[in-house]
């Protein structure tokens, strides 16, 4: 049973991925104290979650040292790690905004996006070691790793992966795959949340083209790992089956504010498409259940279990808590907005990239997770002994 890992969106919401991945250290290494090495041979990721899952790729080798690592930056993080908050870097971006709106006829030159996500480039570049992400999938201590990024220039949805032997590539409507030596600039385009992070240009047959965050337009988001021939796939930080609810009602009433609008539009980004994705690998199985079994080879399809963890509660009541953790230039900018209000802890939850509000998602995550220990116990003993074979 190869087991998959797949990390979704959600920018500082990635946070709940690592409670949840602590957990799974914990159950992985009370299952078989004596191994270190990952349980997840296959591991997929997407926008925030694509960061994590190069952090977990790059340390397969020792599982649970990779997650303390990960705890470690994210129960410390500061949103300036993330983008610049500083006034000049907020004002640049300001006025480049308010230039393109009363004056864009006239520079016929966009702004980029809201803010300057610089700084986390730099941190990628430091942080990861993307070499020993080869040397592990020629080791075989991984089967694959992929990111997912938009192309906002073709419109093509692209899942970049390195693997540990030949893989056929994909194409599907609006998206494919493409064999790469994965670096930092394929997780800051998968990360590129719009409008927030500006696109990053990457080279496609010779051609640049400039990617977005991989949440858009993913209509598929499981599709990778199976295509990696994953039998079971553990889903971190998907969407709970029930739409999110404003903090305080009193301030929803009459006109909505950008913010209350944008924090849908970043729903229907991070959160929607992974419910349908499950829900018709369930429809699959049940008519897999259906057939003779010599017929599901010939079938082209095959049974998939997943297992989603999503956040028990919601998560903007824990957003609503820790908006004046923002710098306060952050917070004046979303104030234009209205995404410094309760209303719009929503939208700013995505750009919290502070150590409180990510150790209030990293305990829940680890909580939620725990919960489901008895069947990741199972699925974990029968991917290590699999392996031991």
């Amino acid at each position: 049973m190869r087991l998959a890992l797949v990390l979704m969106g959600g920018g500082a919401r990635a946070a709940y991925q690592v409670g949840a991945l602590r957990a799974l250290a914990e159950i992985a290494r009370a299952v078989d104290p004596e191994r270190r090495s990952s349980p997840f041979t296959v591991i997929c990721g997407t926008s925030a979650g694509a960061i994590n899952a190069a952090s977990i790729a790059s340390h397969a080798d020792d599982f649970a040292l990779g997650v303390n690592l990960l705890v470690d930056f994210w129960s410390h993080l500061e949103a300036r790690q993330i983008y610049r908050t500083d006034w000049l870097g907020i004002a640049a971006a300001g006025a480049r905004w308010l230039a393109a709106m009363s004056i864009g006829w006239v520079v016929q030159r966009a702004p980029r996006a809201l803010f300057d996500n610089s700084p986390l480039a730099q941190l990628l570049g430091e942080a990861l070691d993307f070499q020993r992400v080869a040397h592990l999938l020629e080791a075989r201590a991984l089967h694959a790793v992929s990111v997912t990024a938009m192309s906002y220039t073709s419109g093509r949805h692209l899942t970049f992966y390195e693997a540990a032997e030949p893989i056929q590539s994909w194409r599907r409507a609006q998206r494919a795959a493409r064999a790469v030596a994965l670096g930092p600039a394929h997780l800051l385009a998968s990360a590129a949340i719009p409008f927030l992070f500006p696109a990053v240009p990457l080279e496609i047959d010779g051609i640049t083209e400039y990617f977005g965050d991989g949440s858009i337009r993913q209509i598929a988001p499981l599709s990778p790992a199976i295509h990696f021939g994953a039998e079971r796939i553990v889903v971190l930080g998907a969407a709970a089956p029930r739409p999110e609810v404003p903090v305080a009602a009193p301030e929803t009433r009459g006109y909505p504010s950008l913010a209350q609008i944008g924090q849908q539009v970043l729903a229907s980004v991070f959160l929607d498409s992974i419910g349908a994705d499950i829900e018709r690998i369930e429809h699959i199985n049940s008519m897999i259940r259906h057939l003779p079994h010599q017929v599901e080879p010939e079938s082209g399809w095959r049974h998939v279990d997943v297992l989603p963890i999503a956040p028990s509660e919601h998560v903007e009541v824990l957003a609503a808590r820790h908006i004046k953790r923002l710098p306060a230039t952050v917070r004046g900018l979303l104030g234009g907005v209205g995404g410094n209000r309760a209303a719009g802890a929503s939208f700013a939850s995505y750009l919290l990239f502070e150590a409180e509000f990510a150790n209030d998602l990293i305990e829940l995550g680890y909580r939620d997770t725990l919960a489901q220990r008895e069947r990741l116990a199972g699925w974990i003993a029968s991917a290590n002994s699999l392996r031991m074979v």
